[in-house]
């Protein structure tokens, strides 16, 4: 009986010059292509485009706000983030919708740093807290989190969903 051991390609060092900033129009395309390949990295497909990101990010009434982490002129991950709100608190959150690193840069401490400038992001503009979710079984985003010092909470009810359209 033979043996196969699955081994995982070594991470890229991490660039030298690492920039994470707030995404800019010019950067569409090539956070369209991460997103896709977030979703396939969870068996779905990305059904955005380009012009609902455009809207959503850079439009009259932005909805979201897109960090991106920039290297040698090529983006190679990106966070997403949403504002909350506990309304029986009167405190304002962000979710940290998204956040992607490209497989050859994962390990190298991007996926912190983006988390680090969500969190600054949030503070900025007058968050009490951020929070993020990660699917059940997705133990390798648990312990991401948890080396971030997030804590897990539980998870009560259902979410409903009505189409406006």
């Amino acid at each position: 009986m033979n043996t196969v051991i699955k081994l995982e390609a070594a991470p890229l060092e991490r660039p030298p010059v690492l920039n994470i900033r707030a995404a800019r129009p010019g950067d569409l395309q090539q956070i369209l292509d991460m997103m896709a390949l977030h979703a396939e990295c969870h068996g779905d497909c990305a059904k955005l485009t380009a012009t609902d990101l455009d809207r959503d990010l850079f439009g009259p009434s932005p909805w979201v706000t897109a960090l991106v982490a920039e290297a040698c002129g090529r983006l190679i991950g990106y966070a997403i983030l949403v504002p909350m709100y506990l309304a029986a608190e009167g405190r304002r959150g962000m979710e940290l919708h998204q956040i992607f690193v490209r497989k050859d840069h994962r390990g190298t401490g991007i996926g912190h740093h983006l988390v680090a400038r969500a969190r600054e992001q949030a503070r900025a503009a007058g968050c009490s807290y951020i929070s993020v979710s990660a699917a059940t079984g997705n133990f390798q985003a648990h312990r991401f989190y948890e080396e971030m010092n997030f804590k897990a909470g539980p998870v009560t009810g259902m979410r409903y969903i009505q189409a406006l359209a």
